[in-house]
């Protein structure tokens, strides 16, 4: 049987997978303290070189996550001719792809911090000719720690922009629509909170109820491509 819509099943598949993948990778981060807050630099390489398997198992999966979010935003704009508003589609679907690489380029940075942990980490800093090794590691892992947060919360103001996008033009049933706009609100919500603590960053706590915030938006694109993938 010849499938009639392949691209928006495509499109459906992509979001369903970035969505999985963030909400895993957020299970993996959240309980076990991996969150990288930037506010004590020298506690974060330790946890990250104490755990660094977890580290990098969780940075894989965020990886795919933003790859398929950056692949389904080219899919849904390729499709634009084919909705009411296509000018819309397109919208969001540029929106979603530089959401994506504002996240890859965020894990990057994570990536990064993989390494300066390994050289901060004691046996490394007992070895002759390294002193201060760990002051310097610390300040360079939080410049690292800082730009890939503030990368992180460009990506979720692309996201939500490309969510209030999706929710106006790409064509859906009007129960979806109007929950597209909530979690737009929610998502906004958790992207205005690191603005609110002014030159001393948010706190880990402000940091998990930001997770939480952008829960829905995930959810909403789940929802949305499962029904592109059924076809409906």
């Amino acid at each position: 049987m010849t499938d009639l819509n392949p691209r928006a099943r495509l499109a459906g598949a992509l979001l369903l997978s970035s969505a999985l993948a963030m909400i895993a990778g957020a299970a993996m981060v959240v309980p076990s303290g991996l969150t990288l807050n930037p506010a004590d630099p020298a506690a974060t390489l330790a946890a990250v070189d104490q755990h660094a398997g977890l580290h990098l198992a969780e940075l894989a999966v965020d990886v795919l996550g933003w790859l398929a979010l950056t692949a389904a935003g080219l899919v849904v704009a390729a499709g634009s001719a084919e909705a009411p508003r296509p000018y819309l589609v397109v919208l969001a679907g540029g929106l979603l792809s530089a959401a994506g690489l504002a996240g890859l380029a965020h894990d990057a940075g994570n990536l990064a911090l993989t390494q300066l942990a390994h050289l901060a980490a004691p046996p490394q800093l007992a070895q002759p000719g390294r002193p201060g090794q760990l002051d310097q590691a610390s300040a360079v892992a939080a410049g690292v720690l800082l730009t890939a947060k503030w990368l992180v919360n460009l990506a979720g103001l692309l996201w939500v922009a490309a969510t209030a996008a999706a929710a106006a033009g790409v064509p859906m049933p009007g129960s979806l629509r109007r929950a597209g706009v909530i979690v737009a609100i929610f998502g906004l919500a958790g992207v205005a909170l690191p603005w609110t603590t002014g030159g001393e960053g948010p706190s880990v706590v402000m940091e998990q109820a930001g997770y939480a915030l952008h829960l829905p938006v995930l959810l909403w694109y789940g929802v949305l491509g499962g029904r592109f993938v059924r076809g409906r």
